[in-house]
Formats: C-alpha cells, structure tokens, sequence
C-alpha cells in the first residue's frame, strides 16, 4: 500500500467482492462511521426480517480493500417491495474516515449498479443524501409509494431505475429475500 504522505490518498486499493471472512472487518469499519447507533440504521431493521438461512451477503456486496484492510465496503441486499422483486437495497455504504472523499464510495456503488443492471435486477433503492446520491441518477420516491421498517425521512428515500419506468410499478413494504 502506498499512502501519499501529505494529501493521504491511496494507490493500489483494489475493489472485489465482499467475502464472509470480510465481515469482521466490515463490523470494525461500521463502528468506527457510524459509532453505536448503527444498528438503527434501515438497512439493518430490513436485513434482521430477512428468512432464516437468508445469505448476509449477495453478489453485488463490496468492498475496497489494500490487502487485508478495508478502506469500505459496501452492502446490498435484495429485496422485494409490497411483493415485487428484482430490487435491491443499498447500504450501508461506509469509507474509512482517513479515506473519504477519494471516489471509493462512488466507485463501488457504481460497480455495484452495473453488474445489478446486467443481471436484470429493476431497482435499487436506499436511504440517503439527494445531493450526492442524485450524481449516480437516484431519485426521491414518492412519499408512502414505498415503505421501510422504522423511521425514514421520506425527503432521504431514493431509487434508482435499472430498467426505465419501473419505480412506478413498486408500491409498499420492503422485504428481504
């Protein structure tokens, strides 16, 4: 690994799949973003109603990784929405502090949405940030078209189209699958 002494980025970090043998290290990372309250978070309320013997991981998880470090990693879970499939819900997504704002984030959740569209998957959903998440095409959904467990701000609740004009046609809870 190579750190440049001054501005901190990173060369040599590679992108691959996150691995079971990750999830450690994912844990670690999630605490040090988002401190104790990360099991609040949507993601896992949807994650914890997931059918027992659900996988933790699907094939369009992530991580950044130089060696065995993980500068972030990336979750996504599939799920279905008011019984319709094809969907997947983002996050959390989570860049070690000391390498943020270096394109990791962006990158993975870009992979992610390439191989989700080549696979066939309709919809990509997530909890977050208009202004940042609107650079890689998200859009808010309507208020109540789409429901989450727990509270959400409903400004905070974004998807993206993998095939044009699907978001219309996803209407209630999410689930996950």
């Amino acid at each position: 690994m190579t750190i440049h002494p001054v501005t901190g980025t990173v060369t040599q970090a590679a992108m691959r799949a996150l691995m079971p043998a990750d999830m450690p290290e994912v844990s670690r990372l999630h605490e040090r973003v988002f401190g104790p309250g990360r099991y609040a978070r949507t993601a896992y309320r949807v994650r914890e109603g997931a059918p027992k013997g659900t996988p933790l991981l699907s094939q369009y998880c992530r991580c950044v990784a130089v060696g065995p470090r993980l500068l972030g990693s990336l979750n996504m879970t599939k799920v279905s929405i008011g019984g319709t499939g094809d969907a997947l819900l983002l996050g959390p997504v989570a860049v070690d502090p000391e390498f943020a704002n270096q394109g990791f984030g962006r990158s993975m959740i870009n992979d992610a949405i390439d191989a989700a569209r080549k696979d066939g998957v309709k919809l990509m959903l997530l909890v977050g940030d208009a202004p940042y998440y609107a650079r890689m095409d998200f859009v808010a959904v309507p208020t109540g078209q789409i429901t989450l467990p727990g509270p959400v701000n409903p400004a905070r609740l974004l998807a993206i189209e993998l095939q044009p004009g699907v978001l219309d046609s996803y209407r209630g809870k999410v689930t996950a699958r």
